[in-house]
């Protein structure tokens, strides 16, 4: 063998085997961005309903895969497991002691297709905005009427 072959031997035998883009797996709980059909961060997960757009999204998506952050409660990943199971979608609880993903549940296909929008917005925060457009439509509804009875 070469030396340069020894030392690789040797450095995979201390560190382990090189992994590429290690960081961007540690943060996609395992998987690569590339592959990435939509995420849910950590707080989305502990939210009580489950979100529409990731069952949708596994209808359209048979093949993926569903990857969840072990360092979350069991009973907050059981409504996904509940519904990867029901769209028969394999699904791994990703632990990993030295680091801490803020996602909590990432949907992927085990090839890549560079989805852009992979990031879903809050449910709680899309009310709040529907609700700021229908207290400002009320109010100017009302200023309306004032200024017609003068």
């Amino acid at each position: 063998m070469s030396r340069l072959k020894v030392e690789d031997y040797l450095e995979q035998g201390i560190h382990g085997p090189k992994e590429i883009k290690a960081g961007e797996r540690r943060e996609f709980l395992g998987t690569l961005r590339e592959r990435v059909v939509i995420v849910l961060k950590r707080s989305q997960v502990f939210e009580t309903n489950v979100y529409p757009e990731i069952e949708q999204m596994m209808k359209q998506y048979p093949r993926s895969n569903l990857f969840l952050n072990g360092q979350m409660d069991y009973q907050y990943l059981g409504k996904y497991i509940k519904l990867a199971m029901s769209h028969d979608i394999p699904y791994k609880i990703v632990l990993n002691k030295e680091h801490n993903s803020d996602l909590g549940l990432v949907l992927a296909e085990s090839n890549a297709i560079n989805k852009e929008e992979i990031y879903i917005e809050k449910q709680i925060h899309a009310q709040q905005v529907f609700k700021k457009k229908s207290f400002t439509a009320f109010f100017k509804r009302c200023v309306k009427k004032l200024l017609k009875k003068r």
